[in-house]
Protein backbone atom coordinates (compact mmCIF):
# COMPACT_ATOMS: atom_id res chain seq x y z
CA UNK A 1 0.00 0.00 0.00
CA UNK A 2 1.70 3.43 -1.29
CA UNK A 3 2.08 6.20 1.38
CA UNK A 4 0.08 8.98 1.41
CA UNK A 5 3.03 11.28 0.60
CA UNK A 6 3.53 8.81 -2.23
CA UNK A 7 0.15 9.92 -3.45
CA UNK A 8 0.30 13.79 -3.55
CA UNK A 9 1.06 15.44 -6.48
CA UNK A 10 4.44 17.12 -6.58
CA UNK A 11 3.14 20.73 -7.10
CA UNK A 12 0.79 19.93 -3.46
CA UNK A 13 4.02 18.47 -2.07
CA UNK A 14 5.82 21.44 -3.11
CA UNK A 15 2.88 23.80 -1.91
CA UNK A 16 3.26 22.54 1.77
CA UNK A 17 6.66 22.39 2.22
CA UNK A 18 7.51 25.48 0.68
CA UNK A 19 8.68 27.37 3.93
CA UNK A 20 6.20 30.44 3.43
CA UNK A 21 2.68 28.02 3.72
CA UNK A 22 2.29 28.41 7.15
CA UNK A 23 2.70 31.80 7.89
CA UNK A 24 0.73 32.33 4.85
CA UNK A 25 -1.77 29.92 6.08
CA UNK A 26 -1.62 31.34 10.12
CA UNK A 27 -2.86 34.69 8.23
CA UNK A 28 -5.42 33.23 6.57
CA UNK A 29 -7.23 32.03 9.87
CA UNK A 30 -6.42 34.95 11.81
CA UNK A 31 -7.73 37.64 8.51
CA UNK A 32 -11.59 37.65 9.65
CA UNK A 33 -10.24 37.90 13.31
CA UNK A 34 -7.65 40.67 12.39
CA UNK A 35 -10.30 42.82 10.30
CA UNK A 36 -13.01 42.45 13.08
CA UNK A 37 -10.83 43.60 15.74
CA UNK A 38 -9.44 46.64 13.25
CA UNK A 39 -13.15 47.46 12.13
CA UNK A 40 -14.57 47.41 15.90
CA UNK A 41 -11.79 49.06 17.02
CA UNK A 42 -12.70 52.06 14.21
CA UNK A 43 -16.45 52.44 15.34
CA UNK A 44 -16.47 51.22 18.93
CA UNK A 45 -19.99 52.48 19.13
CA UNK A 46 -21.12 49.87 16.64
CA UNK A 47 -19.10 47.33 18.39
CA UNK A 48 -20.64 48.29 21.54
CA UNK A 49 -24.39 48.04 19.95
CA UNK A 50 -23.50 44.50 17.95
CA UNK A 51 -22.55 43.16 21.66
CA UNK A 52 -26.07 44.37 23.41
CA UNK A 53 -28.12 43.11 20.26
CA UNK A 54 -27.01 39.40 21.75
CA UNK A 55 -27.57 39.98 25.44
CA UNK A 56 -23.70 40.69 26.19
CA UNK A 57 -24.10 43.30 28.64
CA UNK A 58 -22.22 45.72 29.50
CA UNK A 59 -21.36 46.24 25.90
CA UNK A 60 -18.14 48.50 26.24
CA UNK A 61 -16.81 45.90 28.09
CA UNK A 62 -17.42 42.98 25.71
CA UNK A 63 -16.60 44.90 22.77
CA UNK A 64 -13.22 45.64 24.60
CA UNK A 65 -12.77 42.22 25.29
CA UNK A 66 -13.34 40.95 21.52
CA UNK A 67 -11.36 43.94 19.82
CA UNK A 68 -8.21 42.88 22.61
CA UNK A 69 -8.52 39.11 21.93
CA UNK A 70 -9.04 39.37 17.87
CA UNK A 71 -6.06 41.78 17.76
CA UNK A 72 -3.76 40.59 20.03
CA UNK A 73 -4.86 36.96 19.29
CA UNK A 74 -4.09 37.30 15.59
CA UNK A 75 -0.72 38.85 16.57
CA UNK A 76 0.29 35.78 18.31
CA UNK A 77 -1.10 33.25 15.81
CA UNK A 78 0.62 35.26 12.53
CA UNK A 79 3.71 35.49 14.65
CA UNK A 80 4.32 32.06 15.77
CA UNK A 81 4.49 32.86 19.02
CA UNK A 82 2.87 32.04 22.08
CA UNK A 83 -0.02 30.04 19.59
CA UNK A 84 -1.37 28.16 21.65
CA UNK A 85 -2.76 31.45 23.83
CA UNK A 86 -3.52 33.58 20.52
CA UNK A 87 -5.78 30.52 19.18
CA UNK A 88 -7.07 29.68 22.34
CA UNK A 89 -8.05 33.04 22.88
CA UNK A 90 -9.95 33.37 19.52
CA UNK A 91 -11.06 30.11 19.77
CA UNK A 92 -12.99 30.71 23.20
CA UNK A 93 -14.02 34.06 21.58
CA UNK A 94 -15.42 31.94 18.49
CA UNK A 95 -17.56 29.49 20.86
CA UNK A 96 -19.13 32.28 22.65
CA UNK A 97 -20.09 34.50 19.45
CA UNK A 98 -21.25 31.10 18.23
CA UNK A 99 -23.28 30.19 21.37
CA UNK A 100 -24.92 33.35 21.03
CA UNK A 101 -25.34 34.37 17.56
CA UNK A 102 -25.95 31.48 16.09
CA UNK A 103 -28.50 30.02 18.17
CA UNK A 104 -29.92 28.15 15.74
CA UNK A 105 -32.08 25.84 17.83
CA UNK A 106 -34.16 28.73 18.78
CA UNK A 107 -35.21 29.36 15.46
CA UNK A 108 -37.40 28.47 12.15
CA UNK A 109 -37.02 27.94 8.53
CA UNK A 110 -34.36 29.84 6.43
CA UNK A 111 -32.87 31.77 9.73
CA UNK A 112 -32.34 28.26 11.31
CA UNK A 113 -30.90 27.24 8.21
CA UNK A 114 -28.48 29.86 8.15
CA UNK A 115 -27.73 29.71 11.58
CA UNK A 116 -27.12 26.20 11.27
CA UNK A 117 -24.63 26.65 8.60
CA UNK A 118 -22.33 29.62 10.58
CA UNK A 119 -22.60 27.45 13.83
CA UNK A 120 -20.95 24.49 12.20
CA UNK A 121 -18.79 26.93 9.49
CA UNK A 122 -17.21 28.32 13.60
CA UNK A 123 -16.93 24.89 14.72
CA UNK A 124 -14.83 24.59 12.14
CA UNK A 125 -12.86 27.64 13.06
CA UNK A 126 -12.39 26.20 16.80
CA UNK A 127 -10.84 23.20 14.91
CA UNK A 128 -8.74 25.06 12.85
CA UNK A 129 -7.23 26.83 15.95
CA UNK A 130 -6.44 23.51 17.80
CA UNK A 131 -4.58 22.19 14.54
CA UNK A 132 -2.86 25.83 14.29
CA UNK A 133 -2.11 25.31 18.05
CA UNK A 134 -0.97 22.04 18.02
CA UNK A 135 1.10 22.09 15.05
CA UNK A 136 2.97 25.06 16.52
CA UNK A 137 3.72 22.77 19.98
CA UNK A 138 5.40 20.13 17.60
CA UNK A 139 7.48 22.63 15.40
CA UNK A 140 8.62 23.78 18.80
CA UNK A 141 9.55 21.12 20.73
CA UNK A 142 8.96 17.40 18.77
CA UNK A 143 9.54 15.59 22.26
CA UNK A 144 6.74 17.27 23.71
CA UNK A 145 4.01 16.09 20.89
CA UNK A 146 3.04 12.98 22.57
Amino acid sequence: MPQASDMTPRFVDAILRWRGTPVVARVALASAYLIGGITKLADFSAAVAEQEHFGLTPGWLWASLAIAVELVGSALVISGRLVWLGAGGLGVLTAVAMLTANRFWALEGAARFAAFNAFFEHLGLIGGFVLVAVLACRTASPSRSS
